[in-house]
């Protein structure tokens, strides 16, 4: 994920957000449809449904966590941020100039 940039992150993080909210609806939906597989493949759902949600909770807290740090350290050492920064976009013009 390291090549994502934040924006398409984010839009990850929402469109999971989504799917995992629809997918709840759909099991509150169906649950008053009987049967007994219908009531099992309904609890195996909830259960997957869970577990995605405990992820995507700890992959938001995970890139808040790094974004802070990421805050941290420019706000501590802003010449070397500019440096870096300076350094890749001095590469990738490079690289765009070549093609």
């Amino acid at each position: 994920m390291s090549d994502m940039s934040q924006g398409q992150k984010d839009r990850l993080m929402a469109d999971l957000h989504a799917v995992v909210a629809e997918a709840e609806s759909l099991l509150r939906a169906t649950a008053e449809q009987g049967g007994a597989g219908s009531a099992e493949l309904r609890a195996k759902a909830q259960a997957t449904l869970e577990r995605a949600r405990r992820g995507l909770q700890e992959l938001q807290a995970s890139a808040v966590e790094k974004a802070k740090a990421a805050d941290a350290y420019v706000h501590e050492k802003p010449w070397q941020a500019i440096g870096v920064a300076a350094g890749i976009g001095l590469l990738l013009g490079l690289l765009i100039a070549r093609r």
